[in-house]
């Protein structure tokens, strides 16, 4: 649709030229999950066993049906950021999702309960572009020189796979696993933080869940946006102007219930509130707000 951003061209499927084809039952598996809010099982049955390829090319697949529904692409998540993380999944890179605008939710807004399936929360650190990235490779440099401000933010994860039962095709497909996401609304220049030592916590109604730092990022979180901005370019999207990059968890993820509020604050930064509703009932994924 005009006005929408392509996804990565090479990992971009045609439904028609394999229409039973693993990718596309895949797809459909994770899509008829976020439809009737029903989590399912892992699609490593489907997809060959660490063929991130082939999901990067079912998360595509989805992606394209969530822009054919009127949806655009607001930005970039990376996950898979803690050394810990990847060794349980068997990896040792991190993975990338797409940020959609109907998954965008204002600071200490209600989010509904059942808006996401299965959800954690993760403090993050938010990068908001005014430059392309769009070299064959790129230093720190070009990425703060590309970077318009940095925001606090809280990624609310959720998996469309039954009790977070995945391994990294699992997570990959499903759009590395995301969900909704909160930014905080007083932009901060790069110049003004020290992001590697900056520190966090998660609070849930006051008490902590959550703690860490900058350095639990791929050891700075500048370091997640390079990554992402090299790897995109390698599939023919290139990081732009206006995009939002969410670099990666500070501490680890912690789950939430219906009712509960958390905000995290993250030095230098300051503060962004989550808020889920208490009603239970919920709604299908995709209908957020």
């Amino acid at each position: 649709m005009t006005g929408h951003r392509s996804v990565p061209a090479d990992h971009t499927a045609d439904p028609a030229a394999d229409p039973a084809g693993p990718v596309e039952r895949a797809a459909g598996r994770l899509d008829r999950a976020r439809r009737t809010a029903t989590p399912c099982a892992p699609v490593r049955d489907v997809l060959a066993a660490g063929d991130l390829d082939a999901a990067y090319a079912v998360q595509a697949l989805l992606t394209a049906r969530r822009l054919a529904e009127g949806r655009r692409v607001t930005g970039w998540k990376v996950g898979l950021t803690s050394a810990a993380v990847q060794a349980q999944l068997g990896v040792d890179t991190p993975d990338f999702g797409v940020l959609l605008d109907d998954t965008a939710v204002p600071d200490g807004a209600d989010l509904p309960w059942g808006a996401v399936l299965q959800p954690k929360a993760e403090a993050e650190v938010a990068l908001v572009l005014e430059r392309d990235l769009d070299h064959e490779r790129h230093t720190v440099a070009d990425v703060i020189r590309a970077t318009a401000f940095a925001l606090p933010a809280i990624e609310i994860v959720g998996s469309r796979v039954r009790d977070w039962d995945i391994t990294a095709v699992d997570t990959i497909a499903d759009n590395a696993s995301s969900g909704a996401y909160v930014l905080g609304t007083r932009p901060v220049r790069l110049r003004d933080l020290d992001l590697r030592t900056a520190g966090m916590v998660l609070e849930r109604r006051g008490e902590p869940v959550s703690t860490g730092a900058g350095a639990a990022c791929l050891g700075h979180p500048l370091h997640a946006a390079l990554w992402l901005a090299d790897t995109l370019v390698r599939l023919g999207r290139p990081l732009r102007a206006g995009d939002t990059v969410l670099t990666g968890a500070l501490g680890p993820m912690t789950a939430v219930a219906p009712g509960d509020v958390l905000e995290a604050r993250i030095e230098g930064l300051g503060s962004v509130r989550a808020a889920f509703g208490s009603d239970v009932s919920g709604r299908p994924e995709g209908e957020a707000r």
